[in-house]
């Protein structure tokens, strides 16, 4: 396995990770406010639409070859 490669694949394992652990946050935040669940399907939908963003953008530049 190259550096290269190996970066890769950190890259990532760490953005899921990230990814995972701001659900997590965005779960939390939700509890602790008493949301319900309309609330929280609220949170997740407008929280997560930032992530489902920088996912898309990656997925157009591997994509197009960027």
């Amino acid at each position: 396995m190259t550096f290269d490669q190996f970066e890769d694949a950190a890259f990532y394992i760490g953005l899921a990770a990230l990814i995972g652990f701001m659900m997590f946050i965005i779960y939390d935040l939700a509890k602790r406010s008493n949301a319900g669940k309309f609330g929280m399907a609220v949170l997740f939908f407008a929280l997560g639409l930032g992530m489902l963003g920088f996912i898309i953008k990656g997925v157009l530049k591997l994509t197009m070859g960027i």
